[in-house]
């Protein structure tokens, strides 16, 4: 399937199957289309926690305002992003880059002491509103990747992500929920969004042309 004939056909499934399970062959497919995503500086300052396990999923409903596709999906992802840049965590993912390319360790240093000058000198919070951002290229990734599968994936931002970075020890690990990405197989039958047409602005007004 063709991508853009991909996006046409997905839509942000409103009700899952609970019976049918998505084989981990795809969901290795998808994770890669995350992994392997573009961000800023190639930091990659973020983190993907996937979740199968029924208890823990019916435990996030909730803080979902009670979105029931969060229980009844195949797995949920949880895209969660650094919850500041730390000269240790920049410092980590360039070790990883000189060695992959069996450069000299101090290939990137001018470029690292750069990146450290800008964002250790400012706030955590706008800190993290960047690495957010560079998780919801990711997000962007994974939702391509399952619809090129024929895998539903449907966007959720309304959660209480206090409570589900609770629930999961995020806090712990340096981390903020983001996102949520439920995947499975959509309920034909049950699923009221499925048939009706997909609506998005007309062409004039989405595109600007400036020649």
């Amino acid at each position: 399937m063709e991508l853009l004939d991909a996006f046409k056909w997905r839509y942000a499934t409103k009700k899952f199957d609970p019976t049918k399970k998505v084989d981990q062959s795809l969901v290795d497919k998808i994770l890669e289309a995350a992994r392997i995503a573009p961000t800023s500086s190639g930091l990659q300052p973020f983190e993907v926690f996937v979740i199968t396990n029924q208890e823990l999923k019916n435990k996030i409903v909730p803080f979902a305002h009670d979105q029931q596709i969060v229980a009844d999906c195949s797995h949920l992802l949880v895209f969660a992003a650094w919850d500041n840049y730390t000269a240790e965590r920049i410092d980590h993912i360039y070790s990883l880059t000189t060695s992959e390319r069996e450069q000299p360790a101090d290939r990137y240093k001018a470029y690292t002491d750069r990146l450290k000058a800008l964002y250790l000198n400012r706030p955590a919070a706008e800190n993290f509103i960047h690495t957010a951002r560079q998780a919801y290229i990711s997000f962007a990734f994974a939702i391509a990747e399952a619809a090129s599968l024929k895998v539903d994936a449907t966007p959720v931002e309304g959660f209480i992500n206090d409570e589900v970075d609770k629930l999961l020890n995020l806090k712990e690990k340096g981390l903020k929920s983001v996102t949520l990405l439920p995947i499975g197989y959509r309920d034909e039958a049950n699923d009221w969004l499925l048939n009706l047409k997909k609506v998005r602005h007309p062409k004039e007004e989405f595109i600007t042309e400036i020649a």
